[in-house]
């Protein structure tokens, strides 16, 4: 009895730290938009609207995430495997749609 209530309650914790990782990572991303990491070495978090994901330049991105890292993703979110210089190219381009 004494093991199985230490059990849940490490289950519990385990989901809190959990909730709070998730609830902190998504708090500040308005309605509307993801957060990407972007970066070589240095990973940078940008938030960028959802409709990027319909236009064919950014899920070139996307695809070269998907080979490079599957789903296990370094940074717990969508890493985008290029530099910033690269990221900035596509996001300018999208904007100016």
């Amino acid at each position: 009895m004494g093991i199985r209530l230490l059990n849940m309650i490490s289950s519990v914790k385990q989901f809190h730290k959990l909730h709070s990782i998730l609830t902190r990572n998504h708090s500040d991303v308005p309605k509307g938009h993801f957060a990407v990491y972007v970066g070589e070495t240095e990973k940078k978090r940008y938030v960028v609207p959802i409709a990027y994901l319909n236009q064919a330049s950014f899920q070139e991105l996307l695809l070269k995430a998907e080979e490079e890292f599957g789903f296990q993703h370094p940074m717990g979110g969508l890493t985008l495997p290029c530099n910033e210089n690269a990221f900035f190219h596509v996001t300018s381009q999208l904007n100016s749609l």
